[in-house]
């Protein structure tokens, strides 16, 4: 993936902005991408990964950046969409000085990107980068932020299972169905709860004993599998899939059982036409980014002063947006996903073009 459009790929590039930063003392070394500002200001996390080569972290920027545009539009959000990359292990390279370098790379794009966590970064580390740039969300209440923004990306997701449920089996609720979690991560973990509390059999996965652990000790009425293709083998009525992107390939999906995929993590569909097969296979896609958008109206939430109250009742407005593209899915005759996206870029199209209209 590049990062200019081109006739044969306008969409998947495009990016206004990508900088580099680089600080040897500390290790940084890290890749910020802005995808659009078409609706304010580029806002996404920091996903701190050893990746294997520096074209592997810059395709994963690009990506993800792009997801968070149309991840904003759909959530609402007068803002833009934008990533960033650091190259590392977090459990060995992350430090004060690393953090904090990274922060005054933040501070020098102006405020055209508002950064928060993600994958291997938290809210200590937020509270890190946030000593060197005001444009920063996701910090801990302690410095004026609203704590861990895998509450509400989990609240929204579920919520977009929700909707799903509503739209295959006619009733908003798991409660009898048995869903396979992939991921007891941040979000997966509170995921667990509300499916529990709801009523659904829970069967997940995680390559991390750690998290599986975690599992045995907090939830033992949940089965636990020894990875993803027992998971989605297995006899499930809703696949989640909530760690890393790609879950849903030419691999996986021909054996999936699940009658849903409705999961947190980013970027789910392999390649553009996953969602297509998904469709020829009745396997009911709700699209990631606009279920595991809650997290990100969170912190948004942060920027104009944090109420935790107001945030979660925006999140839960996801579940009538998953109904909406789902029922336009349907009667268009396109994937959840293709729906989305359209929706998305009508917003972004728009909205953004009443910015062109000077005000002062």
């Amino acid at each position: 993936m590049g990062v200019f459009a081109t006739p044969d790929d306008p969409a998947t590039a495009g990016h206004e902005q990508v900088v580099f930063c680089q600080d040897r003392r500390s290790g940084l070394k890290a890749v910020i991408a802005i995808y659009s500002t078409a609706l304010g200001p580029a806002l996404g996390g920091t996903r701190f990964y050893p990746y294997a080569t520096e074209a592997e972290a810059l395709a994963d920027v690009l990506d993800l950046s792009r997801g968070m545009a149309y991840k904003n539009a759909m959530a609402g959000l007068d803002l833009g969409g934008g990533k960033a990359v650091i190259w590392g292990d977090p459990e060995q390279d992350k430090s004060e000085a690393l953090l904090r370098a990274y922060g005054r790379f933040v501070e020098t794009l102006g405020g055209r990107y508002y950064t928060a966590c993600d994958v291997g970064t938290y809210v200590p580390d937020m509270d890190l980068v946030g000593r060197e740039t005001r444009y920063v969300t996701g910090r801990s209440v302690e410095y004026g932020g609203a704590g861990d923004s895998s509450i509400l990306t989990a609240w929204g997701v579920f919520q977009g299972m929700r909707a799903a449920a509503e739209h295959a089996w006619g009733t908003p609720s798991l409660a009898g169905r048995r869903v396979g979690v992939a991921g007891l991560g941040k979000v997966g973990r509170y995921l667990v709860a509300h499916l529990l509390d709801d009523g659904a059999s829970v069967v997940a996965t995680d390559v991390s004993e750690k998290a599986l652990d975690w599992a045995r000790r907090n939830h033992p009425e949940m089965d636990l599998v020894a990875d993803v293709t027992a998971l989605i083998t297995s006899d499930i009525d809703v696949y989640a899939p909530c760690a890393l992107g790609g879950a849903l390939n030419d691999s996986t999906v021909p054996v999936l059982r699940a009658r849903i995929v409705a999961g947190a993590a980013n970027n789910q569909l392999a390649h553009a036409g996953i969602g297509k097969l998904l469709t020829e296979r009745g396997i009911l896609y709700a699209p990631d980014y606009v279920i595991n958008a809650g997290g990100v109206i969170q912190v948004a939430d942060e920027i104009k002063g944090f109420n935790f109250d107001r945030a979660k009742l925006q999140a839960s407005g996801i579940f009538e947006t998953t109904r909406r593209i789902l029922q336009r899915a349907e009667a268009e005759g396109v994937p959840p996903a293709a729906a989305a996206d359209r929706l998305a870029e009508q917003r972004m199209a728009e909205v953004g073009r009443l910015r062109t209209i000077r005000v002062g």
